[in-house]
């Protein structure tokens, strides 16, 4: 067991379980995935995320907010994480190993749902970094699938080592659910800024949607009459491709006006 697991000084209330990493991948030395045990009872809807925490060495607690790249029906709770050197947070959860423990907060929470945009011919969903993690979900949920024609998944990192999970998402294409039906509406357009890298394109978001890139790479026409998008990524990305997407139309999704972008920040 290792020293930063929180079970030593802490046991599980009403507010929040303790619990055990089952499986974990390290994509770089930046970047990492993990697999935790999934109490009975923890609900939650493809987007939304939960509330992770470690104990500090004083007894107070640390909390990050993650968004689950596992399935609602999944035996475990999957998630998607950026390491951040001397990070109160991450730097403890890159020390842990399987068996390890952490801290769970009963409930999930967040609005960064596919529910909230209004049925279309497209759905983009653009991402920078561990942003792709609520995505991996979303596309778990068969009538996302039966929503829209075409489904856009936009990953844009640095470094081509940073394009995680490519292997699931081609996968994606072949899922029991809806790989017959509607595995060919999905398009993965990996993007990176730092370095060329075959079959990727260069560039931040909101560059290649001003110039049509992303457009023209997907073989379609952006519009507000057609289009959905979802942002989940660092702020400026997001802002910054918001803004782009205001000036072709779009506007922000909210209860009482239906509208064609939602947004997260996330990184």
């Amino acid at each position: 067991m290792s020293s930063t697991s929180p079970t030593a000084v802490v046991t599980q209330d009403d507010k929040f379980t303790v619990e055990r990493i089952s499986w974990l991948r390290r994509w770089s030395d930046k970047l990492l995935s993990f697999r935790l045990s999934r109490p009975d009872g923890f609900r939650f809807v493809p987007g939304q995320f939960a509330r992770l925490g470690h104990v500090l060495d004083d007894g107070s607690m640390v909390w990050r907010a993650y968004s689950m790249v596992s399935a609602p029906w999944d035996e475990y709770l999957e998630f998607y994480s950026i390491v951040v050197p001397d990070g109160q947070f991450t730097s403890r959860l890159a020390r842990l190993g399987e068996g390890d423990s952490v801290l769970l907060e009963r409930k999930a929470t967040g609005f960064f749902t596919v529910d909230r945009l209004p049925d279309g011919e497209q759905l983009w969903l653009l991402a920078t970094g561990t942003g792709l993690a609520p995505y991996l979900s979303i596309l778990q949920q068969e009538d996302v699938w039966q929503r829209f024609a075409h489904i856009v998944l936009v990953h844009c990192v640095r470094e081509g080592i940073e394009l995680a999970y490519r292997d699931e998402i081609a996968a994606l294409r072949d899922h029991p659910l809806h790989g017959d039906a509607y595995g060919h509406k999905l398009q993965y357009l990996p993007v990176v800024t730092r370095e060329t890298v075959p079959g990727a394109l260069s560039g931040r978001i909101p560059a290649l949607l001003a110039d049509g890139t992303l457009a023209a790479a997907a073989g379609l026409t952006i519009s507000p009459e057609q289009s959905r998008f979802m942002i989940c990524g660092n702020p400026r990305m997001v802002m910054d491709t918001y803004r782009q997407l205001q000036q072709q139309g779009c506007r922000l999704a909210r209860l009482a006006a239906p509208g064609q972008v939602v947004l997260e920040n996330g990184w």
